[in-house]
């Protein structure tokens, strides 16, 4: 018994000829580069936060702003902006590490 299905895909020329030089770069058959592309595709919406906690993020930036502007905490360094984001930079590469090493990559 087959573990797998056929699919068919439509591709245009140029795009089919990007897929099979690209196959052969990497040494992998047709089959094997779109089943890559599904799996990043996979891990990548794992990570993504849907939109109703982006949404719930939002309201509690607008929280804490509100509570800063109150207190007279309202003025940031850029330097300490700059510290903020790449520590969140570094900490969403942490992320995107980790679900490499789990899939085996």
């Amino acid at each position: 018994m087959r573990t797998t299905k056929s699919v068919t895909i439509s591709l245009p020329p140029a795009q089919l000829k990007s897929a099979e030089r690209l196959a052969r770069k990497q040494n992998r058959t047709m089959s094997e580069l779109f089943r890559e592309g599904l799996r990043r595709l996979e891990q990548e919406e794992e990570w993504r936060p849907s939109p109703v906690v982006l949404a719930q993020f939002g309201e509690l930036v607008n929280l804490l702003r509100q509570d800063a502007n109150k207190a007279g905490r309202n003025k940031i360094a850029d330097a300490e902006i700059e510290a903020e984001v790449e520590a969140a930079r570094k900490e969403m590469r942490g992320r995107t590490k980790g679900a490499k090493k789990r899939s085996g990559k």
